[in-house]
């Protein structure tokens, strides 16, 4: 796959097939800012993975084409995680105050990850590396973030 290849559209959906959704990356897309880790106990039981892969895309990017199980949970005020209500997947994160909702990469459909998966998890940006999992995830290149990479709150870890 040549990672100058661009998707101007994906789709993808949970395991059962209850959510499906389909994203159009506006044409100025920055597929490299996009795309991060998060390394936060609440991902990481959410995900059930050590760490998990997202890409941000502005919410106005997003149609669903099959919701009928589509669920959201609060672990924080204000902030959601989609997910589907019958198996379980874990489909997006979204800050309710922001235009943007980061995507589980993994959920997206086998055809998509195949031709773009290295573009849309190629992630230069890693946040609440503060729980990372010693030995487990060190390897990473790119940004390292204490906690988020945006706000107040943002401390940089380390950088490669």
């Amino acid at each position: 796959m040549s990672t100058d290849a661009k998707p101007r559209t994906v789709e993808g959906g949970c395991l059962c097939g209850g959510v499906r959704y389909k994203i159009t990356f506006p044409s100025n897309h920055d597929f490299a800012k996009g795309s991060a880790t998060c390394q936060c106990e609440q991902c990481r039981k959410n995900a059930g993975a050590l760490i998990w892969h997202e890409h941000t895309v502005p919410t106005s990017s997003l149609t669903f084409t099959a919701q009928g199980t589509l669920r959201r949970y609060y672990a924080t005020p204000g902030t959601a995680r989609g997910f589907c209500g019958a198996c379980g997947s874990f489909l997006f994160w979204h800050k309710e105050a922001k235009d943007s909702l980061s995507m589980s990469v993994g959920c997206l459909d086998k055809d998509v990850l195949a031709r773009y998966g290295e573009l849309l998890a190629r992630a230069a940006t890693h946040i609440w590396c503060a729980d990372a999992i010693p030995g487990v995830t060190d390897r990473l290149e790119g940004k390292m973030w204490a906690y988020d990479s945006e706000g107040q709150d943002a401390k940089l870890l380390s950088s490669s």
